[in-house]
């Protein structure tokens, strides 16, 4: 049985690494992880390692966030468009299978690019930086511990919004709706957390833009409107089982045309 799952989900990474497009996007993520502490040395600024990579993973995960939404988008849209969805529904596999082998291929994209900006970023830091001690011993700089966390939080928040786009993927079948309203989401999310600020509407700490970047709390311990980590992990787990309860319902029912 997990043989022929996994045989289903190096079928879904064969359709997204097949493509050119996937590779070009993965050359250009590996590229600017190189170039930013390459634009950073030539400033002759004075900075260490880690906040070097800092600076650099901050920039670079706006890019795993497009590349991996675009993925996201596309995976079960593109089969509708195709007409390659029939082609998969004739096997003797369920529907809650095949949207699951697609959810696997698309996190195992997102830990790509997360080790490609963690590998490409550091190696980079390291070879142009590794003598420097700039800001690491005053407030200004980073540390390993830091900077690793952000990338965690960085990549968690990459996730949900990749999730997002893969539902609205499911239930649309519009890979350029489902692209457009997940950066909408992604780079808005501060906006609507200033109008809806739970200090003054105490029902706002569960909306999910709120609680989606948590390197909030690497600085305090304390979340949007006094919460703690726990509580916005646990609005996160509960949004992230809503979004794929929501795609696997409208996938197990969805007709598809002749």
């Amino acid at each position: 049985m997990l043989i022929n799952f996994a045989r289903l989900v190096a079928n879904e990474n064969m359709k997204v690494y097949y493509r050119v497009r996937t590779w070009v996007m993965l050359l250009l993520l590996l590229l600017f992880n190189a170039a930013m502490p390459a634009m950073l040395y030539w400033t002759s600024a004075p900075m260490d390692v880690w906040t070097v990579f800092t600076w650099t993973e901050s920039f670079t995960i706006y890019l795993s966030a497009i590349f991996t939404v675009i993925i996201a988008a596309d995976i079960v849209a593109g089969e509708f468009a195709g007409g390659t969805i029939k082609l998969l529904l004739i096997r003797p596999w369920s529907r809650g299978k095949i949207l699951l082998s697609k959810f696997v291929s698309l996190c195992l994209f997102l830990l790509l690019c997360a080790a490609i900006t963690a590998v490409a970023g550091i190696a980079a830091s390291l070879l142009l930086f590794s003598g420097n001690t700039g800001f690491a011993n005053s407030s200004g700089g980073s540390s390993m511990d830091s900077s690793l966390l952000l990338l965690l939080t960085d990549t968690i928040q990459v996730f949900v919004i990749s999730l997002i786009a893969f539902m609205l993927s499911t239930i649309f079948r519009s890979s350029g709706l489902a692209i457009g309203l997940s950066l909408l989401f992604l780079f808005t999310k501060d906006i609507f957390s200033f109008i809806f600020n739970p200090e003054r509407f105490e029902w706002a700490k569960y909306l999910l833009f709120l609680h989606i970047d948590l390197s909030g709390y690497l600085k305090s311990p304390v979340g949007p409107g006094g919460v703690g980590l726990g509580f916005s992990v646990t609005i996160l787990v509960v949004y992230c089982l809503l979004f794929m309860l929501v795609s696997w319902m409208v996938f197990a029912k969805r007709d598809v045309e002749a």
